[in-house]
């Protein structure tokens, strides 16, 4: 399958005295997918959408975009930063108008417009709320019609009901032109429903990786009277009594006795891998890559 976004070795440093924000991640993400990346804060997520736009140079490793390095796919890449920035003195006509001017052949007016919306055309950028100037920079990074898309937080400042419209756009726009998308975001149930792989970063490294219905199924959640869960890999566990209740990565298929056995939520899998540091990663075929660089089988 075509990747539209693969790390080898992928490390980045910024300076001697702080750690790496990345360190030693290999991953592919096949075309076409809507990709929910996920951490906490400061667990490498902006660093790696910053490397793959090209706007830094790794410290080790490389990164490769659409089968090129960075730098040679600007022009089919599209990256709204999480501070979205903009031209605070253009309208937001002048605005759309640049980017049609940076970006001809490729330039999409009728979707840049239906973006923006309600807003008024002459406004200055100056003085429009966090939410308005992310309908800016959306319609900005959509209009370029790009093959991949990073973005940032997109839709942190926005409100519920614009957040569900501009989500419902985003994703219609992607599936009508195949368009990967990689977005980062803090809200789980949000992503649950719009995307269909993952990568969680977590201290600079990918914990998770792979198709989310793939991750899903290679996990179940437990409950039952204490009890050795072998050969099954434990991630997340609690006592309650005489009760168990895990999160388990399973070597086949799990007993149904004495065990109540459950497939978790995107939410429960992704809040038990950040509690669990220590649990081993997992990349499914469709993210992992072969220590020489070559898609693995």
């Amino acid at each position: 399958m075509t990747s539209a976004l693969e790390a080898h070795g992928l490390a980045k440093r910024y300076g001697r005295r702080r750690g790496p924000a990345l360190q030693d991640c290999a991953f592919r993400l096949p075309a076409g997918r809507i990709c929910a990346l996920v951490g906490p804060n400061g667990a490498g997520k902006s660093t790696l959408l910053a490397l793959a736009a090209g706007l830094m140079r790794p410290t080790a490793g490389t990164v490769r975009v659409l089968g090129t390095d960075p730098a040679s796919a600007r022009e089919r890449v599209a990256y709204v930063a999480q501070d979205k920035p903009l031209y605070p003195q253009l309208t937001v006509a002048e605005t759309l108008r640049v980017g049609a001017e940076l970006n001809p052949g490729r330039w999409d007016a009728e979707v840049a417009e239906r973006i923006v919306g309600p807003l008024d055309p002459a406004a200055r950028v100056r003085t429009l709320s966090g939410g308005q100037r992310t309908r800016v920079a959306l319609a900005l990074a959509l209009g370029k019609r790009p093959e991949l898309l990073l973005l940032d937080e997109p839709m942190a400042d926005l409100d519920p009901l614009a957040r569900h419209q501009l989500m419902g756009t985003l994703m219609a726009d992607a599936a009508e032109r195949g368009t990967t998308v990689v977005m980062s975001s803090h809200i789980l149930s949000e992503l649950e429903g719009a995307c269909d792989f993952l990568l969680l970063v977590d201290d600079g490294r990918i914990r998770l990786g792979g198709s989310i219905d793939d991750i899903l199924t290679a996990h179940t959640l437990v409950t039952g009277p204490v009890a050795d869960l072998a050969p099954h890999t434990v991630v997340e566990s609690r006592v309650t009594g005489r009760q168990l209740t895990a999160l388990v990565r399973h070597d086949g298929p799990v007993a149904p006795t004495p065990w109540h056995t459950t497939e978790p939520s995107l939410e429960d899998l992704l809040l038990a891998h950040l509690r669990s540091p220590d649990a081993p990663p997992l990349l499914t075929p469709s993210a992992a890559v072969d220590t020489d660089g070559a898609v693995a089988a």
